[in-house]
């Protein structure tokens, strides 16, 4: 999962203009023009590392001559206490950007430390966890690149990765059969269709209709265990629906090949990030 940039920039416009609209009023009266700081980001939990890039581009939208030097790389954990970016440059600018460019690592950050508690929990049974497209309007790229810092893979960006025949789908489309046979007409040819099934019947005909994927949705573990049985490698079988932390490793053991998980992006606890002066 790689962060595109060129879509951060205009993000980081709103973000700022959010937060300070004309001009940030507190330090403009507090700190003189000319005033250089230095500060340190600092880890007040132990945290896993995510966002460190679009916090420079952050600080340095404020100040571009600033210095951003790190001392860790995203998808690194951070003790409490240890200071893993320094930032010196114009006080007011980099006072200025300070909210902006901590929220977005205390989320990012927090988004990939219960991504790594998750990963941890089916360590062993061959299981790949997956986010899904459950995430903040507006931060889907930053949230899904949170999650492969904490060790897991994106399912889909968007809507046009890949096709998904969900139980809707299927109903207009009025079997699973003619669903796959509509989309394999129409489907540019490296794209791949994924059918969601929550009976063993499905399961079967997603199979003969030649699909790429089968999501094996809201099945009980002894469900999934039979499924995976039937299909026997033929094509990837992923788990999903009502996964948690105190679950996933019953699901994972089942054979499935992927778990997805939309509370990694939807409930996680943004971590507590200070930047201090150094």
């Amino acid at each position: 999962m790689l962060l595109d940039l060129r879509k951060i920039d205009p993000l980081i416009n709103l973000w700022l203009d959010e937060d300070v609209n004309y001009y940030d009023l507190t330090a403009k009266i507090m700190v003189d023009d000319d005033a250089v700081a230095k500060f340190a980001m600092n880890a007040r939990e132990p945290i896993v590392l995510s966002g460190l890039k679009i916090a420079e581009m952050i600080f340095r939208k404020m100040d571009p001559d600033c210095t951003f030097k790190t001392t860790r790389k995203d998808g690194e954990r951070v003790d409490t206490g240890e200071a893993f970016a320094i930032i010196t440059g114009n006080a007011q600018s980099l006072l200025t950007a300070e909210r902006v460019a901590l929220n977005l690592m205390q989320r990012m950050c927090g988004i990939a430390g219960l991504t790594a508690e998750y990963v941890r929990e089916i360590e062993g049974t061959g299981a790949v966890l997956l986010d899904s497209r459950k995430t903040t309007p507006g931060l889907r790229m930053i949230e899904k690149y949170a999650v492969v810092c904490g060790g897991g893979r994106s399912h889909r960006l968007g809507l046009d990765n890949g096709i998904m025949l969900k139980d809707n789908h299927i109903a207009v489309a009025g079997s699973i059969k003619a669903a796959v046979a509509r989309a394999k007409s129409f489907a540019p040819m490296l794209t791949k269709i994924e059918v969601e099934a929550d009976r063993l019947d499905q399961v079967k005909e997603a199979l003969d209709a030649g699909v790429d994927v089968i999501m094996l949705d809201n099945m009980s573990n002894d469900e999934m265990r039979e499924a995976v049985k039937y299909v026997n490698k033929r094509v990837p079988l992923e788990c999903s629906g009502g996964v948690r932390l105190d679950t996933i490793r019953g699901k994972a053991e089942t054979g499935v090949d992927f778990v997805s998980v939309g509370r990694i992006t939807q409930s996680a606890t943004c971590v507590d990030i200070g930047l201090d002066d150094a």
